[in-house]
């Protein structure tokens, strides 16, 4: 079974594949690039992987969409970034040292805004919301997240995003310190995705059933 991801995204797209089971082929969907994104207006994460798994849909007919919304939490920070995770230093105006990726200016003003927060009160976390949807109904949702400290400078470099900052006390390493197998135990995407695929699976044929009706 195939199930398309709304995402262009490698990191993203790697967390997904590698936590998919052995049944479901998961890939981008088919000419992403070339369709204008839809405006991302939603409060919450629900709110938008819902708006961007109904939109998707509609370009892939007959076809399973999936489409995430995810980000950091930090309870300092009254939950922000949040949903807008991926844009938080553009928000802030945050111009950053010349030269610097969005990620990389995304985590230096994450750490400027924290920068009189105590070491005890820097908890955080990653949160996902994936939707399922197949022409314009939404058919499952998953949901999960996974709970950590924002350090004081970031380390590590297998990650993306603000995984160099996101330290798993119980693993005593950052996001970005663990390897892709390690880390695919302690992803938000990848509970997220197994959350999805239990209410999303009982939905479909069997392959039984889709076998017989070919």
């Amino acid at each position: 079974m195939t199930i398309y991801i709304a995402t262009t995204n490698p990191g993203k797209l790697r967390d997904f594949t590698a936590a998919a089971p052995q049944r479901i082929s998961m890939t981008t969907l088919p000419g992403l690039k070339e369709i204008a994104p839809p405006i991302e207006d939603q409060p919450t994460f629900e709110g938008n992987a819902r708006l961007k798994a109904l939109y998707y849909s509609h370009h892939a007919p007959g076809q399973i969409v999936v489409a995430d919304d995810s980000g950091l939490e930090v309870d300092a920070l009254d939950g922000a970034p949040g949903v807008r995770s991926a844009r938080y230093a553009d928000d802030a105006g945050y111009p950053g040292p010349p030269d610097t990726t969005l990620d990389d200016r995304n985590n230096l003003c994450l750490l400027e805004a924290l920068r009189n927060t105590p070491e005890a009160h820097r908890q955080a976390r990653y949160h996902c919301v994936l939707a399922a949807a197949c022409n314009g109904e939404i058919l499952a949702l998953g949901d999960a997240a996974v709970e950590g400290q924002i350090l004081t400078a970031p380390r590590g470099a297998q990650g993306f995003g603000y995984d160099p900052l996101f330290y798993l006390p119980q693993y005593h390493r950052t996001m970005a310190e663990l390897d892709a197998t390690a880390k695919l135990a302690f992803s938000h995407r990848g509970r997220a995705l197994d959350s999805l695929l239990i209410a999303l699976l009982p939905l479909l044929p069997s392959d039984h059933e889709r076998s017989h009706a070919t």
